[in-house]
C-alpha cells in the first residue's frame, strides 16, 4: 500500500471520528449535569453568590444553562448577554474582547476557575454582578471544566451531521391499532415528504415508532427505549393513553421534547417541553359550554355529565363540571355512565357525553324511547363515526365541538393532505387524528429550519415559542409562546340535520379567553 493511500485512509478514519463524538465520560457528564441543572457530583444542589451584596442562592435556580444556553451559545438576559462558552475561544492565545471593550488573556483552567468562583476575569478585571459565584469543590471544578471543554460538540441524542431521529408511540394491536396505523402512515408520508424534497438544513429524517403495549408498565418501557436505546431527538404525535401522568415528568427529565395532539384524549399533560397543536378534549367541550349558555339558555339546567369509568375521561368530566359550576350553570350533575349496565340517565335538559360513538347513539336511543329528548353536546373526534345511528329525534340538537372544519382548508393544504392520503392509501377515517399528526410534522419542521443548522432541543423549543398565526392550511392558525403551549384553545361548534345528513356551522372558532 503506497503512502498516498495510507494518508488518504487517515484522513477518511479521522473524518469518520470526527462525525460520530465519544461519549461523555464520568467526569464530562457530572460537569454537565452541574452545568445544566446546579447539582453536584453527589446530586446535591451547589450554592452561588449572587449581586452586589453576595445573596446567598441554590446554584438550581440559576445554574449555567439558564443564560450561557445548553448550547454555550449565551442568552441575553436584562440587558446583559453572556460570552458564548467555547473552549477554543476561551483558550485563544489571540486574548478576549467584550462588547464593552475590556481585554484580557486567553483562559486558562486555573483562570476559568477563578472567574466561575471569584467572578474575576484572566485581566483581574470584575465580571457584571449578575454573573453568579458558584462555591464549588475542586471535584466539581474539574467536572465542570472538563465538560466545558466539550460543551460545542456535545449535541442533543438523535442529532447528527446527516440525520435527525425522531421517534413516536403508537399502537399496533388492540383497541386502538387502526388510529395508530393512520398515524404512522401520516408521519411516515410527511417524513418522506420532507427527505424528498433534501431535508431540513440537509439533514434526513429518521422516524421510529415503538409499540406501547397494552398497559403502563408496558408504555414506559417502550418510552425509556425510545430515550435509552434510540436517543430519538423529539416525540412526535404519539398515541399511549396509558401513560397517562407519568409521560410529562418523563419529558422533563429526559430534556426530550414533544409535539402531538395528547389531550384529545382526555388527559391533560402540563409541559414547557410539550407543545400540541389542536385543542383537547376539554377546550372542545368548554367551547360546546360557551355556545350552549350563550345562544341556547340553559344555564338553569338541570345538566348531566356522562362520562366513561375512563381515569382520563373522568379528569375531563370533572374540569367541565367545574367550569360549568363557575359559570352561572345550576343543577349540574355527573355521573358514570356505561350504556351496556347502568340505568338510563334521565330528566335533564342538557346532557354533556363523553365517551365511545357506540354509548352516544346508545344514551340518544334510550333518551328517545323514554320520551326525552335533551340538548346533546359531545366532541366530533369521540362520537362522530357512529353519529348517523342517533334518532331523527335528535336533529338539530346534538350539537359538535371540532378542532377544524372545511372552511379551514386552504388549496394549497387541501392538496397537502389528498397527496399524502394517495401516497399511504389512507381514506378520510380519523380526519381528526390525521391532521393532527400532520399538523405536528409541520411544526417541527418550522422549528428546526427557525433553529438552524446548529440546531438543538432546546432552539427548536425556542422557535416554537415564537410561532404565531403559523398556517397549517387545514386549522385555524396555531399560536404559541413562552408560556403557552396549545395552538389552539378553542373550537368550532356544529349541529346536525339528521334526515338530511347535513352539518351546520353554528359557532365559528374562538380562542377561550377564561379558565375552568
Amino acid at each position: 500500500m503506497n503512502l498516498r493511500r495510507v494518508l488518504a485512509l487517515i484522513l477518511l478514519a479521522g473524518v469518520s471520528l470526527g462525525a460520530a463524538a465519544l461519549p461523555l465520560t464520568d467526569e464530562e457528564s457530572a460537569g454537565k449535569r452541574l452545568y445544566r441543572e446546579g447539582l453536584s457530583a453527589g446530586g446535591e444542589a451547589i450554592m452561588a453568590r449572587v449581586g452586589a451584596a453576595d445573596v446567598l442562592l441554590p446554584a438550581t435556580s440559576l445554574p449555567c444553562a439558564n443564560c450561557h444556553g445548553a448550547d454555550g451559545l449565551g442568552r441575553p438576559e436584562g440587558g446583559v448577554r453572556p460570552p458564548e462558552l467555547n473552549w477554543s475561544r476561551l483558550t485563544s492565545i489571540h486574548g478576549q474582547q467584550q462588547v464593552n471593550g475590556r481585554s484580557y488573556p486567553a483562559y486558562t483552567e486555573n483562570s476559568l476557575a477563578r472567574v466561575i468562583q471569584e467572578g474575576r476575569d484572566p485581566g483581574n478585571n470584575r465580571l457584571d454582578p449578575s454573573m453568579p459565584r458558584f462555591l464549588l469543590s475542586m471535584k466539581d471544578q474539574r467536572n465542570l471544566t472538563a465538560y466545558l471543554k466539550r460543551l460545542a460538540d456535545d449535541r442533543d441524542p438523535g442529532l447528527d451531521d446527516q440525520t435527525l431521529h425522531l421517534g413516536t408511540l403508537l399502537p399496533s394491536q388492540g383497541p386502538l391499532a387502526e388510529e395508530g396505523a393512520t398515524v404512522a402512515a401520516v408521519l411516515n408520508g410527511s417524513v418522506a415528504r420532507i427527505n424528498q424534497a433534501g431535508g431540513i438544513h440537509g439533514r434526513q429524517l429518521r422516524l421510529t415508532v415503538v409499540d406501547p403495549g397494552p398497559d403502563r408498565v408496558s408504555a414506559e418501557q417502550a418510552l425509556q427505549r425510545l430515550i435509552d436505546e434510540e436517543k430519538v431527538f423529539a416525540l412526535i404525535a404519539p398515541l399511549a393513553p396509558a401513560l397517562d401522568n407519568e409521560l410529562a415528568p418523563r419529558l422533563e427529565q429526559a430534556g426530550l421534547p414533544l409535539i402531538g395532539p395528547l389531550s384529545l384524549m382526555g388527559s391533560v399533560q402540563a409541559s414547557a417541553q410539550i407543545f400540541e397543536p389542536l385543542p383537547g378534549l376539554r377546550e372542545q367541550l368548554i367551547a360546546l359550554a360557551d355556545y350552549a349558555a350563550a345562544s341556547l339558555k340553559v344555564l338553569q339546567g338541570p345538566t348531566l355529565i356522562a362520562y366513561p369509568d375512563d381515569p382520563n375521561q373522568v379528569q375531563a368530566a370533572q374540569a367541565l363540571g367545574q367550569y360549568l359550576q363557575g359559570h352561572g350553570w345550576k343543577n349540574v350533575r355527573m355521573q358514570a355512565y356505561d350504556p351496556a349496565a347502568d340505568a338510563l340517565p334521565l330528566g335533564s335538559r342538557s346532557v354533556f357525553y363523553l365517551g365511545s360513538g357506540s354509548g352516544f347513539s346508545q344514551l340518544a336511543a334510550g333518551l328517545q324511547h323514554a320520551g326525552q329528548v335533551p340538548y346533546l353536546f359531545a366532541t366530533s373526534g369521540q362520537v362522530a363515526g357512529d353519529l348517523m345511528q342517533v334518532p331523527e329525534g335528535f336533529s338539530r340538537r346534538v350539537f359538535l365541538a371540532y378542532p377544524f372544519v372545511p372552511s379551514d382548508w386552504t388549496q394549497a393544504g387541501r392538496m397537502a393532505l389528498t397527496l399524502l392520503r394517495e401516497h399511504q392509501g389512507l381514506g378520510a377515517q380519523h380526519a381528526v387524528l390525521q391532521v393532527g399528526a400532520y399538523a405536528s410534522m409541520l411544526l417541527f419542521s418550522e422549528a428546526m429550519k427557525q433553529a438552524g443548522r446548529d440546531a438543538s432541543r432546546e432552539k427548536m423549543v425556542t422557535a416554537l415559542e415564537s410561532l404565531h398565526d403559523f398556517d397549517t392550511g387545514l386549522t385555524p392558525r396555531l399560536s404559541f409562546g413562552p408560556g403557552r403551549r396549545a395552538g389552539l384553545s378553542g373550537a368550532h361548534v356544529v349541529t346536525v340535520d339528521l334526515p338530511d345528513q347535513r352539518f351546520y356551522l353554528v359557532a365559528p372558532y374562538k380562542p377561550i379567553l377564561a379558565s375552568p
